[in-house]
Formats: C-alpha cells, sequence, structure tokens
C-alpha cells in the first residue's frame, strides 16, 4: 500500500484526538512543514513508486523512502485538519448572543422537517440584529418553530403560533433565541455536538412566536435550493397519495431521504432485524443505483455505433452510472453515508478511466483516504467503518473468478439454471461473510448485534434495492406505482416484524474497551477471510473478549450513582453489587423522541445493567418521559412512584406506591424512602409535592436524591428528622441530588443544613427557559461550602461511595476539541 494513502488516513486520525485545539499558525506551520518534506522527497528521488515524475536516488533504501513519504503525509494531514477545524470554530457563535432576541433575516436551506409539536429547518443568515444594532451571526442556523402551548417559566403555559409552511428558497425575517451547539454527553451515547459540527451548524435555537412576539414574516419567494423544493414536493405527493402513514414515511425515506419520516417503532424493528441501512440512503442504495444506471447508460450507447466509435461504451457506463448516482444521492439529500459512497464510486472510477489495475488493498485505502481528506470527521461515524470494513471484507474474501459452464448444456440442460444458482449461493455467501466479520464491529459500536440479520437481510436487500426503492423512484415520474411499492413494503414490514418478535432476535453485550472490540474485529476478520481453516480457528479467541466481557460494579457494600446528562430533567441509575435501581427517567423531548429510548436504553445496554426497579418521583414528563421505553427494555423491573391509578404509565406496568417508612437492603446498602407519607394520597397535592425522596447508605456514606420536592416538603422532613440535631443520619448525605434542578421555590438554608452535602448534582438543560439553576440558590450552597456539579458543565456526572469526594464528568474524561464547554 502507498505511503501517502496511509498518511492521509493517520493525519486525520491522529488530528481527532486532541481535546483542544492549537493556534491556527501551529497548523499552518504543520503544513509547511509537510510540503517541504514531500517537496524533498521528490527532489531526492525518494518518492514511492506511485509517483513517477523523479528517478530513486541510489543512496538511501526504499524502506528510508516509503517513511519519509509516510510521515510528510501525515503530518500534511493533520495540518490541514487542523486548519480546517480552527477556521470553523472561530467563524462560531459570539458567547454574548446566546439568549437574547435576535431579528434575522435568512433563506431556508434545506426541506423542514415537521413534528406534531412544530417544525425544524436550517437558515441560511443573511443579516442579523439585537435591539436594533447590526451583529454578526454565524452562516447557518438549525432552528425550531413549536406551536401550541409550551411550559411558562413561573407556571402555566404561553400560547405560540403554528409554524407556517416553511419551503426551502422563502426569504423570512423573524425574531429568534440562539445558543451555542450544546448536547447531552453520556457514556456510550450519541454526539450531538459531533453530529452539528459535520453539518457545518454553528448554532441551534428557536423562533420566538408568542402572541407577544413580534409575527415572523415570509419576505419574498426565490428558486434558491432548487432540489430542496423538489424533494419537499415529492414528500407531500407521497404523504397525499399513500394512505398508510407508516409506508408512506418509508417510502419518505427511501425516495428523499427523509429518515424523520420513519416512526420510532419501525425503526426499532429494522435495528432488531439489521436492516437498518436499507431503511436510510446508505452506500448500499446508491451503489446499486449506480450499478443499474450504469447497465441502462451502457445498453443505450451500444445502440449507437457513433458514440462507440468515439468513446468506448464501458467508459459512458462507468461515468454515467457514478453522474447519475450523485443525482439521486443529491435529490436524496446528501446525506453523509450518501457522500462518501460518491466519493468511493468516483475515487474507483477514475482509477479504472486511467487503466490502472491496482491490487484491492492500494484501491481499497485510496477510497479510504479520498473520503477522510474530504470528510476527516467521518472517521469517527460507526457508518464510516461499517462500510469499509463491508468492502474490504469482500474484496478480501473474494474467490475470484467463477468458471463458465454455459458452454456444456449438459444432457438435461440443467446448465440453463446453473448461472442463477451460482450467482443466489454467491449472494448468500457474501452476506454470510458480511455477517461474519461485521457482528464483532456491531457489538463494540452499538452494544447490540441482530441474530436474526442473516434472514433478515437475504430478503430484504433483493427486496428493497430491486423492487421497493426502483417502484418508489419510479412514481416520481408515474404516482400510481408508489401503490405496488406501498405494498411491496408492507408485505416485507411483516417480515422483519415476525422476525423481530422472535425471543432470540438481538444479543446485547456491555460495552468492552478498544482493546477488545478490536481483537473481536481482527476475528471475525480472520473468520470470514478465504484462509486454511486452522487460521482461521484463530479468530475464534479472539472474538471471546468482545463477547465475554462484563462491566465493572461496585464492591459488596458499596454503591455509585450515574448522573445521566438528559438535559432538563432527573434521571439518576444507583448500583449496587448484584442490583441496580433508576431514580427518574428523564424528559419527553417530543412525542417522537424521549431520554428513555435516546439515552437511557443506551446506556443501560451499554452497562449490561437488569433494572430491578423504576422509581419515578412523581408525574412531571421532565421525570416519567423515558419510563415507557425503560420498561419495555428491562421487563422484569418493577414500578415504584407517586403516580396516579389513572396515569397512562400504570397500563404498561402496575405501580406500587412510594411511602415514608419503605425500605430495603441490597448488598449492605440501605434503600429508605422520606417522602410522601401514606396519608398525602388522600389529598389533592401538586405533583412535586407527591415527590418520592429515595436515601441510600452504606453506613459510612450516604445519597439523598430528592426529585422535585420544594421547602414546604423540605421543612417537613427537617421537621421529622427531630429530635435529632441539624445533620441527623437520617438525612445526612454526602452527595444530595439538588431539588428541583435548583429552582428558587427549594433548597432551603434549614434544609441543606439537615442534609450537610460535600457535593450536590444539577440536573438541568444548558440555558434551560426556566434559569436552573437560579443564582440565588447557588449563592446559599456556596455559602455553605458545597460544590455544585451541574449536567451541563459535567455531563453525565459519576459518583462512587468508595471515592464520595469526587466526582467524575463525562465531559472531563471525553473531551473533544468540537465538544461545547459551557462558560
Amino acid at each position: 500500500m502507498s505511503p501517502a494513502l496511509l498518511g492521509a488516513v493517520i493525519g486525520p486520525a491522529l488530528q481527532l484526538q486532541q481535546p483542544a485545539l492549537w493556534e491556527p499558525r501551529a497548523y499552518a506551520s504543520l503544513v509547511a512543514l509537510g510540503l517541504l518534506l514531500l517537496a524533498a522527497v521528490c527532489t531526492l528521488g525518494m518518492q514511492p513508486r506511485a509517483l513517477h515524475s523523479c528517478s530513486r536516488w541510489a543512496g538511501v533504501g526504499p524502506g528510508v523512502s516509503l517513511a519519509l513519504t509516510l510521515l510528510a503525509t501525515t503530518v500534511l494531514a493533520f495540518g490541514l485538519t487542523g486548519a480546517r477545524a480552527s477556521h470553523f470554530l472561530a467563524h462560531g457563535l459570539d458567547p454574548a448572543l446566546e439568549g437574547r432576541d435576535l431579528v434575522v433575516m435568512g433563506v431556508v436551506a434545506a426541506m423542514p422537517q415537521r413534528g406534531e409539536t412544530g417544525a425544524r429547518f436550517r437558515l441560511e443568515v443573511e443579516s442579523a440584529s439585537a435591539a436594533g444594532i447590526s451583529v454578526r451571526a454565524v452562516p447557518q442556523l438549525y432552528l425550531g418553530w413549536y406551536g401550541g402551548a409550551l411550559a411558562a417559566v413561573g407556571g402555566g403555559f404561553d400560547l405560540q403560533r403554528q409554524p407556517a409552511d416553511l419551503r426551502a428558497g422563502e426569504r423570512w425575517r423573524m425574531t429568534v433565541r440562539l445558543k451555542a451547539p450544546h448536547g447531552n454527553s453520556n457514556p456510550h451515547g450519541f454526539d450531538y455536538e459531533l453530529w452539528l459540527w459535520e453539518q457545518g451548524l454553528q448554532a441551534t435555537g428557536y423562533v420566538r412566536a408568542g402572541l407577544r412576539d413580534p409575527e415572523p414574516q415570509r419576505l419574498s419567494d426565490s428558486w434558491r435550493h432548487p432540489v430542496e423544493r423538489a424533494r419537499h414536493a415529492v414528500r407531500d405527493s407521497v404523504f397525499e397519495r399513500v394512505a398508510d402513514r407508516q409506508t408512506a414515511g418509508l417510502l419518505a425515506a427511501l425516495i428523499v431521504g427523509d429518515q424523520n419520516a420513519i416512526e420510532r417503532g419501525d425503526w426499532d424493528v429494522f435495528r432488531a432485524t439489521g436492516v437498518a441501512h436499507l431503511m436510510s440512503i446508505s452506500g448500499l442504495h446508491i451503489t446499486m443505483f449506480a450499478w443499474l444506471a450504469a447497465l441502462l447508460v451502457g445498453a443505450l450507447w451500444r445502440r449507437s455505433e457513433r458514440l462507440c466509435l468515439a468513446w468506448p461504451a464501458q467508459h459512458a457506463a462507468l461515468v454515467g452510472g457514478v453522474l447519475l448516482a450523485a443525482g439521486y444521492a443529491l435529490f436524496s439529500g446528501w446525506g453523509v453515508p450518501a457522500q462518501r459512497t460518491i466519493w468511493m464510486l468516483a475515487t474507483v472510477g477514475l482509477l479504472r478511466l486511467s487503466g490502472r489495475r491496482w491490487p484491492w488493498p492500494s484501491v481499497w485505502l485510496l477510497a479510504c483516504a479520498v473520503v477522510v481528506t474530504i470528510d476527516p470527521w467521518a472517521l469517527l461515524q460507526a457508518g464510516f467503518w461499517l462500510s469499509f470494513v463491508a468492502v474490504g471484507v469482500l474484496f478480501a474474501a473474494d474467490p475470484g473468478p467463477v468458471r463458465d459452464d454455459r458452454a456444456d448444456p449438459g444432457p438435461d440442460g440443467s446448465s440453463r439454471l446453473r448461472p442463477l444458482a451460482a450467482l443466489l449461493v454467491g449472494a448468500l455467501r457474501e452476506q454470510w461473510v458480511i455477517t461474519l466479520a461485521l457482528t464483532p464491529l456491531t457489538l463494540l459500536l452499538f452494544g447490540q448485534a441482530s441474530v436474526v440479520g442473516l434472514l433478515a437481510n437475504a430478503l430484504a436487500i433483493p427486496w428493497v434495492t430491486l423492487v421497493i426503492t426502483p417502484l418508489a423512484l419510479a412514481g416520481v415520474a408515474l404516482p400510481a406505482l408508489w401503490t405496488l411499492a406501498g405494498g411491496a413494503a408492507q408485505l416485507l414490514q411483516a417480515y422483519l416484524q415476525w422476525l423481530a418478535a422472535l425471543p432470540f432476535a438481538t444479543v446485547s453485550v456491555p460495552a468492552a474497551p478498544v482493546w477488545a472490540g478490536a481483537a473481536g474485529v481482527l476475528g471475525g476478520l480472520l473468520l470470514a477471510l478465504r484462509l486454511p481453516w486452522p487460521m482461521r480457528a484463530l479468530g475464534v479467541p479472539l472474538l471471546l473478549p468482545v463477547l465475554l466481557w462484563q462491566a465493572a460494579r461496585p464492591a459488596p457494600g458499596q454503591f455509585d450513582l450515574l448522573a445521566a446528562d438528559v438535559g432538563q430533567g432527573n434521571a439518576v441509575i444507583v448500583r449496587t453489587a448484584t442490583h441496580t435501581l433508576v431514580y427518574d427517567s428523564g424528559p419527553r423531548y417530543s412525542p417522537e423522541s424521549d431520554a428513555g429510548h435516546r439515552v437511557l436504553v443506551p446506556l443501560l445496554r451499554a452497562l449490561d445493567e437488569r433494572v430491578d426497579i423504576l422509581l419515578l418521583s412523581h408525574s412531571d414528563t421532565d421525570h416519567t418521559g423515558g419510563a415507557a421505553a425503560v420498561l419495555a427494555m428491562q421487563p422484569q423491573a418493577a414500578l415504584l412512584s407517586s403516580l396516579a391509578a389513572n396515569h397512562e404509565l400504570q397500563v404498561l406496568r402496575a405501580s406500587e406506591r412510594c411511602a415514608q417508612g419503605q425500605g430495603w437492603q441490597w448488598d449492605g446498602v440501605d434503600f429508605e424512602m422520606l417522602h410522601p407519607a401514606s396519608a398525602d394520597y388522600q389529598a389533592a397535592l401538586k405533583p412535586n409535592a407527591m415527590t418520592c425522596v429515595l436515601r441510600v447508605s452504606n453506613g459510612p456514606h450516604a445519597a439523598l436524591l430528592a426529585g422535585d420536592i420544594e421547602q414546604p416538603q423540605e421543612a417537613r422532613m427537617v421537621a421529622a428528622a427531630a429530635p435529632a440535631a441539624p445533620g441527623t443520619a437520617e438525612l445526612r448525605a454526602d452527595v444530595l441530588l439538588v431539588p428541583h434542578h435548583g429552582s428558587k421555590t427549594s433548597s432551603s438554608e434549614g434544609f441543606l443544613d439537615a442534609v450537610q452535602p460535600a457535593l450536590a448534582l444539577v440536573q438541568a438543560g444548558y440555558r434551560n427557559r426556566f434559569g436552573h439553576p437560579a443564582a440565588s440558590v447557588l449563592e446559599r450552597y456556596s455559602d455553605r461550602g458545597i460544590a455544585v456539579i451541574d449536567s451541563a458543565h459535567c455531563g453525565a456526572a459519576l459518583w462512587r461511595s468508595e471515592a464520595a469526594g469526587e466526582v467524575a464528568c463525562q465531559r472531563d474524561r471525553a473531551p473533544h476539541y468540537w465538544q461545547h464547554r459551557a462558560p
């Protein structure tokens, strides 16, 4: 393999490990140094064979030549990636503009995503002002426009204007509030800030659409972003003509790349059966489209003798296939997976047009280097590794040319079926090889793999790529075909739902360290390659670390708390040596999304947790929003709460009431319920007053989980601890989950004096609309020398009774330069 190509991948990979960026001039120096080294290599004739402009220098061996070329390209690629990152970061949102009302004028840049509560869209900013003074805003915003009633600060609701029917290319003036790109930071969680970085989005926010706010104004229409306008029109047409919304969503995803149109329940089925890659515009779709387009262009080209004399048909087919595939990728939203595939196809196509015949490892590495050069941050995406490992495995496991038996008709004419049988066997073998090789990588990346994936993909791949997708695309010209495509999709969905319902459909393993995952991937590759079986057998022991890995747990008599970063809400995982309790389940972000599905379920899976009790402190949705997802994942978990008998969650799992005096012991750790009293259930109290308060203690150390109690409940708990002096063992705790996210209505002085915590955890969203934690509340904690750790600065916070004076912050454990640091 060429060292220049290898350096083009290694350089960005190293730069992505930087926790913070250097000064821009440092990267400029590295770029200059890399160019000088390359010039020296070429001048001295020490370049690899791929460079033909100079002759080899006789005094230096090929090893030095390769090493210097590798060093030069690594330094150059490192510097270029860092320079790009520095330039992007330098044009970020001015912190002084966060949280202020800004009047912006701009053009809707992409097809808006509509949901039940509003719309999300991208706005290309043309001008911005604050209090009538022009300010510099970022080039592109990611905005939400929410309608209906929103919870107001201090209680009640604010009515919002319903979102307009936004269209790409429209110019709007609107009042917005912005904040820097900030997402939840959890172990093994989705990196939302990296996603925003890759999309080129440097600020998020929402439209001020209240009845007292200036009404957003559509200023004009234009033909800017015509492809996005066409995508929008096609999506609307699909939903108008296909009656079943579930099926229409799937077709919209395959035609225009609108993955949000697929319902969450369907995504769960697709992931359980290992076919999720087929339901978005992935590399497989683009590649199959390019292949079919190349066949069509080649056939049409060969019908003209003049065209064939001007340019060989195979070259025309190759170029036409890639160009038409690029058009399909553009129409489907130009997503990152589609872009990667286009760059790969274009690279391999140009190589073939040049007449070069490189060995497959060099071709594979060239495509990888091109993709990484264009998008270095693709190295951090699971899809990148799954795609390139799959392609590499297919290259390596290729059995070579197959003997053509068509010249031997056979006595019974059975040879007519042999090509079809060989094609079928080859396709099944390729699917088996990919499944075998990618399963360890899938377990490493997601902690879950589909056991039924081979059966599902054996049917789904040809059905989606050769039946559903062609019919769906043809329906753009002839909409009646969407009926056939919908029928085909419904048949596939029925098959996948049957597979997903099998009790052994998926297997989950705890998140293994990188070395164990790498060993597992190597083991899968060895088993998949066409090697002698004794060598393949060496892959089996390499699989064992990732398959048998066990997550560390507290020792008997110890416990830990993991306060997940869920934004504005509570969700704490309490673990002892053999038991797990989840205190609250975080907020519901929208009807389609909640903290259970997005944060807690992946986190519990990565830790291999079997939850014994889900404790919901009270009925507010910022505490119960993710409960349904957690209960679905943990069917054995008991539900303990203060929920009313008619609450919707009671249908999913009957709840036992929490009440003062309840208690149990797990592994030498005591759990005691301090609030509410049993009599409180007979009174008409607001939800916060019914909060279940839990104290966890192993004797020397304790934690108090206070939910949303307010000062009257705090005073009653302090009084219940009498006649003992403040600091009584009933309330004392080393770490306190700050009541009501740091609201002014909680954290009274008497309560803090009774609990006497050394550490306080605040679970609140970055720049949340309620102003939590309040400055006056933080002052009370500061006056008592209590260290306050909030999720906006810390991310997920881990506290262990074995090290009671320390809190491990996720943002400090895995820092990256694209991650936002709250001021």
